[in-house]
């Protein structure tokens, strides 16, 4: 079950770029909470306490906005472009017996079979998009790739997802392979390998009168 996380927001007075970079050197996270038929209010919120909350996998957020909780879930997040700092944060308002859809990562666990063979697991990508009831999201989906051998592949179809979550991504999506990679010849191996033209008798001597000035 999700757990509700409680985090206390200010209502920002101003908007832009400019106040944007200055809440964040103050330590805080411009966001923006909407839905249920309420007007979106433009709040921020401690970046130390929301970042912390995200890596532990809690999406389920009581927003207190002038002491009235409100509960949301994380929407969306924008990052700099680095793709390291969050820097805008979406919430949408909820009610927990209603049903959403999420982006959950993907967790993959065990040693492949394939790795015996030369094989490495490629993880195309890290998240799945589901449906669920708002005390269902799940902190993260655990992908076994333990049977996986040289050739095998995941695809979103194959994911076992947990009691009452459904599958909203595209089930043909490609989710994880094994396969061997192949190494990458440095110049100095193709220069090995690439045969040397025999020089014809002669022909050095020739191309060298044919580049000398005609005397007159």
């Amino acid at each position: 079950m999700e757990k509700t996380v409680k985090l206390k927001a200010e209502i920002r007075q101003q908007t832009g770029s400019k106040d944007s970079a200055r809440l964040r050197k103050q330590g805080r996270i411009p966001a923006i909470i909407y839905g249920h038929k309420q007007e979106p209010t433009a709040i921020t919120l401690d970046a130390h306490d929301f970042v912390e909350h995200l890596h532990h996998g809690h999406r389920l957020i009581d927003v207190r906005i002038d002491k009235k909780p409100q509960k949301a879930i994380v929407k969306d997040l924008q990052y700099d472009h680095l793709g390291k700092e969050i820097i805008h944060a979406d919430l949408m308002r909820v009610d927990i017996t209603e049903t959403v859809t999420v982006s959950v990562p993907i967790e993959l666990k065990g040693t492949a079979k394939g790795a015996e063979e030369g094989g490495i697991i490629i993880e195309h990508t890290d998240h799945l998009e589901v449906e669920c009831k708002v005390t269902d999201i799940p902190e993260s989906i655990i992908v076994s790739v333990k049977n996986m051998k040289v050739g095998d592949s995941l695809h979103a179809s194959d994911i076992q997802l947990p009691d009452g979550v459904k599958l909203v991504s595209e089930p043909a999506i490609l989710m994880v392979s094994c396969s061997v990679v192949i190494a990458t010849k440095t110049t100095e191996e193709l220069e090995e390998e690439t045969p040397v033209t025999p020089e014809v008798i002669g022909e050095a001597e020739r191309a060298k009168k044919e580049e000398e000035p005609t005397k007159e």
